[in-house]
């Protein structure tokens, strides 16, 4: 089974604590903010390109299942 923490990590050595992208220094955030902005994930995946599309697409699925999760709660 593969969790959040084989694709992502929050140290307080790396950007204060801000979780990040594992292996990289790019901000779990970046996706969404570019996401948001109105950019595809090939641009973002472009622009930083230490991040690996399977680190990307379970960040995006891992957010989905939180958003599912809670809707079920409500």
């Amino acid at each position: 089974m593969t969790v959040l923490s084989d694709f992502t990590r929050c140290d307080p050595d790396i950007l204060s604590g801000t979780p990040v992208f594992l292996g990289t220094r790019v901000p779990v955030r970046s996706l969404f903010d570019y996401l948001e902005g109105g950019d595809t994930l090939e641009e973002f995946l472009h622009q930083f390109p230490s991040v690996k599309r399977e680190q990307a697409i379970f960040l995006l699925d891992a957010a989905y299942e939180s958003v599912i999760a809670n809707a079920h709660l409500a």
